[in-house]
């Protein structure tokens, strides 16, 4: 008789070996990574700041010394005297920032997609002009704007002189000392600033949007207009706003290229600050600028739809 033999019991599973607990970061080691950055913005912008609000709200003079007495009249003063300048300066920056924007879109939309093997020469001679000093290169366009030169040679022979003295932008056969020059060479130094970012904005977009686009029989304005620039946006915005800033504020190409008479908000500041030294009054002006171009960005952001940028 044969007996029956009991099953074995199952194996149990071999017990799990203790892990480590993970080693907690440091609660701290985030805000030790920015400290050099907060302590470059502490001194290099958060001190000065400070230090020039109190200059604008002090009183004295030079041999006497300066005492913050919350004197705010300084800015009405300050306002109500160079109210043109302040004025003049934002037309020549905002015709600036249309010149760069009509000359950089057509340059950038080629690199994007046309230029093909070219892509890196062309960008290369973009950036070319940031190899050579700001002051040499506007000294160079008073040497091509010059009196009896070509450039104004080739004006007068196509009658365009006469149209923009007629508008004010120049005076009879002269084109330097004139908005015309200024405008210029404003045109000229920050033109690369809006050609990058169009350039990334652009090449960005999906060639398959185009395809997709003319396979629907769109016509080419209406692929542009539907399709490209909507996409390139951002980089229109980001262009117009790192034209027109430092633009508004420069005082190189009003005091080479202008005279008194065109003279920009930044050529009072600097006069303000170094000849007649008047630094509440200087104070006051450069706020005033920040405040007026920083509401303005505002504005143009919102009103521009890409409130992400801010």
């Amino acid at each position: 008789m044969s007996t029956l033999t009991e099953a074995p019991p199952p194996l149990s599973p071999p017990a799990p070996e203790k892990q480590k607990p993970p080693r907690k970061r440091g609660r701290w080691t985030p805000y030790w990574l920015l400290l050099p950055g907060i302590l470059w913005l502490v001194v290099f912008f958060a001190a000065p700041m400070i230090y020039q609000a109190s200059t604008s709200v002090q009183t004295g003079s030079l041999e006497e010394g300066y005492k913050v007495t919350w004197h705010f009249a300084t800015y009405w003063d300050a306002l109500s005297e160079y109210w043109p300048q302040f004025l003049r300066s934002v037309a020549y920056a905002a015709s600036a920032t249309v010149l760069c924007l009509l000359l950089g879109y057509p340059l950038a939309y080629l690199i994007a997609f046309r230029a093909g093997r070219w892509r890196n020469l062309i960008m290369i001679l973009v950036i070319a002009p940031f190899f050579t000093s700001f002051l040499i290169r506007t000294l160079a366009w008073k040497t091509i704007l010059a009196d009896g030169g070509p450039v104004v040679g080739a004006l007068n022979t196509l009658h365009v002189l006469d149209v923009t003295s007629w508008l004010g932008w120049t005076s009879g056969d002269r084109v330097l000392a004139t908005p015309l020059a200024v405008v210029c060479g404003l045109t000229y130094n920050f033109l690369p600033f809006m050609i990058l970012p169009l350039y990334t904005s652009l090449e960005r977009i999906d060639g398959r949007l185009h395809e997709a686009a003319k396979d629907l029989y769109a016509k080419p304005s209406t692929v542009f207009r539907k399709v490209t620039f909507p996409l390139s946006m951002p980089g229109v915005v980001s262009g117009t706003l790192l034209t027109f800033i430092p633009a508004t504020g420069d005082y190189v190409n009003a005091s080479l290229l202008g005279s008194a008479d065109t003279g920009m908000i930044g050529n009072v500041i600097q006069s303000q600050f170094l000849r007649v030294l008047d630094y509440p009054a200087a104070a006051a002006l450069s706020f005033i600028l920040m405040a007026a171009i920083l509401a303005m960005v505002t504005f143009y952001i919102r009103r521009s739809g890409t409130e992400d940028l801010v």
